[in-house]
Order: C-alpha cells, then structure tokens, then sequence
C-alpha cells in the first residue's frame, strides 16, 4: 500500500492557490481538466517532496474544483492536513506576513494552527523538536478556531 494524496474540496481555485501556492509555500505538479466532468484537479507538493511528486512516490494534496457552485460543509471535508517546517517560528511568521491569520500560535515552538480559505484547519510541526518559547508566540492568543 502507498499514500498517494489528501483531496480538498475549493469553492475558488484563484483563492485556493493563492494561500496553498503563495502563501504557504507549496508547488504546483500536476493539473487536470476535466471539461465533461466539470472540475479541474490540482495537485500540491511541499517544496521537500515536488521533485519525488513527479513520478507519484510523494504525498500530494488534491485540490478540487468543481465548476458548477456547490457549498461544502463539514462533512465533505475533514480534519486537517499537517507539515513539518525547519523553523515553525519563520513560517509563521511568513504566513501572517501574507495576510493568514494564525489560529493556534506556536506558543510551545511545536505546533500552530492555520485555516485556509475553505476553513480546512493545517498543523504546522516543529521539525527535530520544540523550539524555546519565544515572542511574540508566546503570549499570542487563539484566534477563533483551529
């Protein structure tokens, strides 16, 4: 059994890409339209795993955008997704820089919280383990909910 990829269901591809793409740092693969399905399908790779995603032995998230409108709740979405990054603290940082609200911030060096713009909650990890506790993490609050 291999993991091939995470499917996300987007009600705006251009928003979509600019907080997967843009934003939070991830790269473009793979694209598919599908005219006579009516969807097009994008496939994500973290910056660590785009040249592994090629030949489809990386994990990959799947965006779905269906043409015609629909509305998406809870459950036709999921949980969360969760990336491991060198310096939790810079990528925060990154983040809020590009307009992402940080829901759970990384008050322990370890983990945050982020949404993107269809409300899927993401994990960011500490990669190796905690980092010190540092400011302005440290006192930041939660904001609304991850």
């Amino acid at each position: 059994m291999e993991y091939l990829h995470t499917m996300v269901r987007v009600a705006d591809l251009d928003r979509a890409l600019r907080f997967y793409v843009d934003a939070f740092g991830l790269k473009e693969v793979r694209r598919v339209d599908n005219e006579k399905g009516r969807f097009t399908l994008v496939f994500l790779a973290a910056p660590g795993d785009a040249e592994r995603a090629e030949s489809a032995k990386s994990p990959l998230i799947e965006l779905t955008y269906n043409w015609d409108p629909e509305e998406y709740s809870g459950g036709r979405n999921f949980g969360h997704l969760a990336y491991q990054v060198g310096d939790i603290y810079a990528f925060c940082q990154r983040l809020q820089d590009a307009g992402v609200t940080i829901n759970r911030p990384p008050r322990d060096g370890h983990m945050a919280f982020v949404r993107s713009p269809d409300g899927i909650s993401i994990e960011i990890l500490q990669k190796g383990g905690s980092k010190p506790p540092q400011e302005p993490w440290a006192s930041m609050e939660n904001t609304g909910s991850w």
